[in-house]
């Protein structure tokens, strides 16, 4: 695609390109009855044997940790041997589901080299590999008891994927001449009300959970194609019965829940977070995001993915390093999407502070691994207590933001935990409501014992986790 592609800004063409999809009239839920099948020689059968053995350790969904690989700069190599030569250090840095961005051969017709222009559904871009390798990383990481979920373009396909030749799949002006998406020419926008487009892309879906023993999708663009094809889609899916699946949308819609999604995508918090330390916003209006991304009536699994980078905003808007107020800003920052609500994501190179955008196409800096040990291990540090402490992964919230500190507990039974993170560059004077005043705590990485009294003075961009 494009450049804007990447530019999380891309999020304000959704309500037209997802009204423009509905005009085309209902579609009904119809399923692909018979799956596509691989045996251990890579070739098509219609038996019931699939390649190798699908993963039992798949979390559940509240207790994930995503973590997100760009191939083409996450190593020297730009391929699935770099990833899987990393494979222990992703899973020592506490991560349990690692999602890498698309996999398939890359569109030449009208390109701008972009991951997200799918030429083959089926393919493997022969850049990264090939499949060998794919099962090899996400048999290496399933050793290591990490989930590994695949991205997926289901909006639009590239203009020499072979589906072209189907035009009754795509979006047609009145002269019969496919349509791109608004914005994105190196594509093609398919058409959600034909039947048998929906039945090749849930078959070719299936094919890679089979293939590849994948655990779910993250799915690029999520509120562009209907609801309906989604729970179409992830009903077929979940048919699976042999394979437990983790389904990410892309977007903000609240119906992705509906259709089966276990997470929409964080847009509005890391949009609110960034205003707050670039524009001095007030940090309760956090609290406001939470309501949007949180609405009432929203039960305790449907989760939002939040992050302080990714790759479309680490190249479009800067790194965390620089919209979040450099190593102890970005920190403070990270505490809160790991820890308020939710679920985390990082992105490569985030955990050792690289300084520069891996810039779209991906294609020129390589993170350097070896730089900043001090940071990740702040980064293993937070994630750690995230995973031993179930009130933070599942318990209730509180909040006690004010103008410059985000403050709040998470209960679960008999475990309280406290955070506190001042988000300014000065030191902030926390004053205690009445119900966590004059009270005794534990820090939770240390395990030193901490009286509160009725205020709490926080040293610029600095954070304090309390548990009892």
């Amino acid at each position: 695609m494009n450049f804007s592609h990447f530019k999380s800004s891309r999020i304000m063409l959704n309500t037209l390109i997802f009204a423009a999809l509905l005009s085309f009239g209902g579609c009904t839920n119809k399923t692909p009855d018979t799956p596509v099948v691989i045996n251990n020689n890579n070739t098509t059968t219609t038996d019931s044997v699939q390649y190798g053995t699908p993963f039992s350790g798949v979390p559940d969904a509240r207790d994930a940790v995503i973590y997100q690989v760009n191939m083409r700069c996450f190593s020297l190599t730009r391929n699935f041997q770099g990833v899987i030569s990393r494979l222990d250090s992703i899973k020592n840095l506490g991560v349990n589901v690692i999602y890498l961005m698309p996999i398939f051969p890359v569109g030449q017709l009208n390109s701008v080299n972009s991951p997200y222009c799918v030429k083959d559904y089926k393919g493997v871009n022969t850049e990264f590999g090939t499949l060998a390798d794919l099962r090899t990383l996400i048999a290496g990481a399933h050793t290591r008891g990490m989930t590994v979920i695949l991205d997926w373009v289901a909006n639009h396909t590239a203009w020499d994927n072979t589906w072209i030749n189907h035009t009754s799949w795509y979006v047609q002006n009145s002269a019969g001449v496919i349509q791109s998406p608004s914005g994105w020419t190196d594509v093609a926008q398919l058409n959600f009300q034909n039947q048998d487009m929906r039945l090749e892309m849930i078959k070719d879906m299936k094919y890679w959970v089979y293939t590849v023993n994948n655990d779910g999708f993250r799915c690029d663009y999520a509120d562009g194609p209907p609801a309906d094809f989604w729970k179409q889609a992830i009903d077929s899916l979940r048919n699976i019965k042999t394979h437990k699946l983790l389904m990410l949308a892309e977007g903000t819609r609240n119906d992705h829940f509906a259709s089966g999604f276990n997470y929409t995508f964080g847009f509005r918090f890391y949009g609110q977070l960034k205003t707050i330390f670039s524009g001095n916003q007030a940090v309760t209006n956090i609290d406001n995001i939470n309501s949007q991304e949180f609405p009432s009536g929203n039960s305790e699994m449907n989760l939002v993915v939040r992050y302080i980078t990714n790759h479309d905003v680490n190249s479009s808007d800067g790194t965390p390093l620089t919209l979040f107020g450099g190593n102890t800003g970005s920190m403070a920052a990270f505490v809160v999407a790991a820890y308020m609500k939710g679920v985390p994501m990082i992105y490569n190179g985030q955990e050792v502070g690289t300084s520069f955008k891996l810039a779209f196409p991906f294609t020129g800096s390589v993170i350097n691994w070896t730089t900043n040990p001090a940071m990740t291990a702040e980064y293993k540090k937070i994630i750690a207590f995230r995973n031993s402490s179930i009130a933070i992964r599942r318990g209730t919230f509180v909040s006690y933001d004010n103008t410059n500190v985000c403050a709040f507990t998470k209960t679960s039974g008999s475990e309280t935990v406290f955070i506190l993170s001042n988000l300014r560059n000065s030191t902030q004077n926390f004053t205690l409501p009445a119900s966590l005043a004059n009270t005794t705590w534990q820090d939770a990485f240390s395990g030193n014992a901490i009286n509160i009294n009725t205020s709490i003075s926080l040293a610029p961009y600095s954070y304090m986790v309390l548990k009892q």
